[in-house]
């Protein structure tokens, strides 16, 4: 029998509300949330991901207090932010299930300054979070628990039908013997995309902007706000692959001094580079415009890459490097003005057509008269015709080119790889 509209408007509105809740008192959790769907199935027994989507079984749903529906929730998203759902090679999975479900309850339970309560279901119990060695699950990767299970014990773990087990969670671990009984967690649809590459690099975007979201809302704090698990997971983010304080030393050595900074400063008379101690206060690399391909050919970790490395500049500067960040295709996003990692975090990426470099040469022409930029950065795979050099009207440009196929046949190169 189908759901009532009414039925489903209860669902989604305890679902939303629910939401809410963990917004309140799980800021970090809250904010990732919100970039999920959701939905109902009825013939689900429990509740379920697919890194895309949270799904709760009915009957499940109308089981579930609310603390206990929330704590579901913070299940689910972290099965996802963690990347659970994207299945390694080479693992039993079932073996893996039990991993991922040890290290992200254990999270919680930290996140809830380990009152057992938080992570039990009074139809299924406490859920697992201890790993075999017995210390708590978020002291490692659910890939450093999978190597901990006993090899003998990994071909007995199974699970019914479409990988739900009714019945108490519970687990006991000792060095030498350990047998987790049933799970609740359906993790059945996980791995089902062959978008999950992109998906990985999806969610490290969003985990990132969390994690400013709440250095935002309390700066001087925001380590407090941030669960163990998001400070460990930040220092694993993608790191820039240029040294840019390097390229720009050397590019406006080469090509900007003779343009934007003649005559030079003559407290750098002794200075192998015009380019200043980056300690002192006053001084800062400007009017740098950079601009990202976002076209079709460039995926989403392509412009990942290009966007960390833009971000990276900003870091090694300082805070000491202003400009301009745009993005184009066959069409230019307007460049919005940064001077701080702040306001350069809130501009975000556009487009998807095809790739037309002309472009940002003529729209600098026609809206950037009154303040040329000192240089023209452009972040690309370069697989489009290269406009003919007399259109930068003399402003150095460098090509950060995210392969080893295409050369430019005018200005500077540097390469990246994704």
């Amino acid at each position: 029998m189908a759901l009532s509209e009414e039925k489903i408007r209860k669902y989604i509105q305890r679902l939303l509300l629910s939401r809410m809740r963990i917004l309140c008192n799980h800021g970090f959790y809250g904010l990732l949330l919100v970039h999920m769907v959701y939905s109902i199935d009825e013939k689900l027994e429990t509740a379920c991901t697919d890194g895309i989507r949270i799904t709760f079984g009915t009957d499940f749903l109308d089981s579930l207090t609310d603390s206990e529906l929330d704590f579901v929730m913070m299940h689910e998203i972290l099965h996802v932010v963690l990347q659970h759902c994207l299945r390694g090679e080479d693992r039993d999975n079932e073996t893996f299930n039990i991993a991922c479900d040890i290290v992200v309850n254990s999270n919680i339970l930290l996140e809830n300054k380990m009152k057992i309560g938080s992570i039990t279901l009074k139809n299924h119990g406490e859920s697992m979070h201890q790993a075999p060695d017995g210390k708590e699950g978020y002291e490692y990767t659910a890939e450093q628990v999978y190597d901990m299970l006993p090899k003998q014990e990994k071909k007995k773990l199974h699970s019914k039908g479409s990988g739900v087990a009714k019945g108490r969670a519970r687990q006991q671990a000792t060095n030498e013997n350990y047998k987790p009984e049933w799970r609740w967690d359906d993790h059945s649809r996980w791995g089902m995309y062959e978008e999950d590459a992109a998906l990985r690099d999806v969610w490290a975007k969003r985990f990132e902007d969390a994690a400013q979201a709440i250095e935002i809302r309390a700066p001087s704090n925001s380590r407090g706000l941030l669960p163990r698990f998001a400070q460990r997971i930040l220092g694993e983010l993608r790191k820039p692959q240029t040294d840019w304080r390097t390229i720009l030393n050397d590019f406006i050595q080469e090509e900007v001094v003779d343009y934007s900074f003649s005559p030079p400063d003559r407290r750098f008379d002794d200075c192998p580079f015009f380019l200043p101690d980056f300690n002192g206060k006053e001084d800062t690399v400007e009017d740098i415009l950079f601009m990202i391909d976002t076209s079709a050919s460039m995926s989403d970790a392509m412009i990942t890459a290009a966007y960390s490395e833009i971000k990276g500049a900003i870091d090694q500067f300082d805070g000491k490097l202003k400009g301009w960040l745009g993005f184009f295709d066959a069409a230019i996003i307007e460049p919005k003005p940064f001077s701080s990692k702040e306001e350069f975090s809130i501009i975000r990426p556009a487009g998807g057509g095809g790739t037309d470099f002309q472009i940002i040469f003529e729209y600098v022409h026609k809206h950037m008269q009154d303040k040329l930029p000192a240089s023209i950065i452009i972040l690309t795979d370069g697989f489009a015709p290269f406009p003919q050099e007399k259109l930068a009207m003399g402003i150095p440009v460098l090509w950060l080119i995210n392969n080893n196929e295409v050369d430019p046949p005018w200005g500077k190169v540097a390469r990246i790889t994704v």
